[in-house]
């Protein structure tokens, strides 16, 4: 069963209200599946937040996870992706050592070849910033690794949009106004 798990991206769409992030992370816990990123921020929609999650799964675990948060009041919506579903992007943050980094000329080639951007260099750090795929990002930080010169890093959660030409949340908001409008005329 172990082969079986995939990484899944879950987008969930919600009205901002206090303690629903915890209700959403309460039902990963309950099925004893971990997170790997977490990204909450504001949608498209106005007034419409968006979760983006990841976490190791089977397709049927995934399921379950997305129909359980699905139930939860303030949701609006909830689906689960594969990666080739969606444009995805996260950005690394590495706070180097500037003197190993000068003495090393090698680290700001690797820097460039990863496709890495300086953004600030002082006489005791240096920060690198790369934005990219999981992999690309901790690859970079693998070979910087190697010099001994990471004094600090962080990588930021995924972000996510479907190839999708529809916004899923657009098309069940949409359905869910032509039957508020149908139980109005009934009434």
């Amino acid at each position: 069963m172990e082969q079986d798990k995939k990484l899944y991206t879950l987008l969930v769409f919600s009205e901002n209200f206090a303690g629903l992030l915890n209700q959403v992370t309460a039902v990963f816990t309950r099925r004893q599946v971990n997170i790997e990123s977490l990204n909450v921020s504001a949608s498209s929609t106005q007034g419409v937040h968006k979760y983006t999650i990841t976490c190791w799964s089977t397709e049927e675990q995934i399921d379950k996870i997305t129909k359980q948060i699905e139930k939860k009041i303030d949701v609006l919506k909830a689906d689960y992706f594969t990666d080739d579903e969606l444009f995805i992007q996260e950005v690394g943050l590495y706070k180097l050592s500037t003197q190993i980094v000068l003495e090393q000329p090698d680290i700001s080639r690797h820097i460039r070849k990863h496709g890495g951007r300086i953004v600030e260099v002082n006489p005791t750090y240096t920060i690198v910033s790369k934005k990219g795929m999981t992999d690309e990002i901790v690859s970079l930080y693998e070979t910087l690794q190697e010099y001994n010169c990471v004094l600090q890093y962080a990588r930021s959660g995924r972000i996510a949009v479907t190839k999708s030409p529809v916004e899923y949340l657009d098309r069940y908001l949409e359905e869910r106004r032509k039957v508020y409008e149908a139980q109005q005329e009934k009434a």
